[in-house]
């Protein structure tokens, strides 16, 4: 694991969410000359005048284009919390509804002088936990029910700690920039490219045998450029998730276990937490912000993870902080219920305290 500072990787995170603020702009505008493609084709241009057409609607399409994303800027800024939690189910609870992990939270806080963030919970039985917000006044910290129920203190700690440490680290904000802003992209481009397959289909039928052939031939190979427009724009949004350093969860770990001084704590957690992670529903991109989304099988899968695996980041914890690994945890398994008593014993009499029970006359 390469060494690095903690200021650098502080740094290193604002640097990274300005490139992915800057970069949605051109995301947004090579989506936009896609759709003045398929526009162009379907009105039966020629190539070479298709893309021309196509470059001169572009004044006309980028504003629409500019004030939608400024829109969804705004709306992002100062909701994202409420998006993320609307993909997740998170929903925000109090220090009444929640007083163990209220106190654990704001014990940590306390001891670091650090602000309070909210505090929310997904009713899921998965094991999971994650941490948004892009200000101070935003960020919360959320944990699934499954998590509170199955850690003890200790473990619930640490795992508290470490959404912290990625609030401190800077983590969050990139994650939401990347999650949300940047996100969109990649929804955009499969609703249009879903939207051009059911148009297609549409105006195949509409015109039947009516087509001319040089008009069909140019057609074809303006949806195929549109086509590979909408493909560079997924694949630029999939390349983001490049930015989301893996190197970010070992650093949380590490900063949990300066937090609460106990890396068993952690390493217990994580092992819990192994295998037990996944949310059903919850989109890919919104994923890279949890505590841990384990990878697909596969070189490639493995290769765009968001995440370390769970035996890495225990392997760091023993290595550098000295904590000791239980290995794979199982859950204890559930007590047999008694044996019901048969109903000739349940109906005799039971005895009295000086031995049988009285007769009747």
């Amino acid at each position: 694991m390469q060494t690095v500072g903690l200021r650098t990787h502080i740094w290193n995170n604002g640097v990274k969410s300005v490139l992915l603020l800057a970069g949605f702009p051109v995301l947004l505008l090579l989506i936009v000359f896609a759709l003045a493609v398929l526009l162009e084709a379907f009105a039966g241009a020629g190539v070479a005048e298709g893309l021309a057409n196509a470059v001169r609607r572009l004044p006309t399409f980028v504003p629409v284009a500019v004030a939608a994303a400024l829109a969804w800027f705004a709306i992002a800024w100062f909701a994202n919390t409420r998006l993320i939690g609307a993909m997740t189910g998170a929903r925000a609870v109090t220090r009444a509804e929640e007083p163990r992990l209220y106190n654990l939270l704001e014990n940590l806080c306390i001891s670091r002088g650090l602000p309070m963030p909210r505090l929310g919970v997904v009713e899921t039985a998965a094991l999971n936990a994650f941490a948004a917000g892009m200000t101070p006044t935003q960020h919360t910290v959320v944990v699934t029910r499954g998590l509170a129920d199955t850690l003890d203190d200790g473990e619930l700690e640490a795992v508290l700690a470490h959404e912290l440490t990625h609030v401190r680290n800077g983590d969050v904000r990139l994650l939401v920039v990347a999650t949300v802003f940047v996100g969109i992209i990649s929804i955009a481009a499969d609703l249009l490219a879903r939207g051009w397959g059911n148009v297609r289909i549409g105006s195949g039928r509409s015109r039947g045998g009516s087509d001319r052939k040089g008009n069909a031939g140019s057609a074809v190979v303006l949806i195929v450029i549109a086509v590979a427009c909408i493909v560079v724009a997924r694949l630029l949004a999939v390349v983001i998730r490049f930015a989301l350093s893996r190197r970010r969860e070992f650093m949380a770990d590490a900063g949990a276990v300066e937090l609460t001084r106990n890396p068993d704590a952690m390493i217990a957690a994580l092992r819990k937490i192994e295998g037990r992670s996944q949310i059903a529903g919850v989109p890919e991109d919104v994923r890279a912000m949890f505590i841990d989304d384990a990878a697909g099988p596969g070189f490639f899968a493995r290769l765009a993870a968001t995440h370390p695996t769970i035996a890495e980041r225990v392997g760091a914890l023993v290595a550098f902080a000295g904590g000791r690994d239980p290995g794979t945890w199982s859950p204890p398994a559930a007590a047999a219920p008694a044996p019901a008593m048969p109903t000739a014993a349940r109906d005799r009499p039971m005895p009295g305290p000086w031995g049988a029970a009285p007769r009747g006359p």
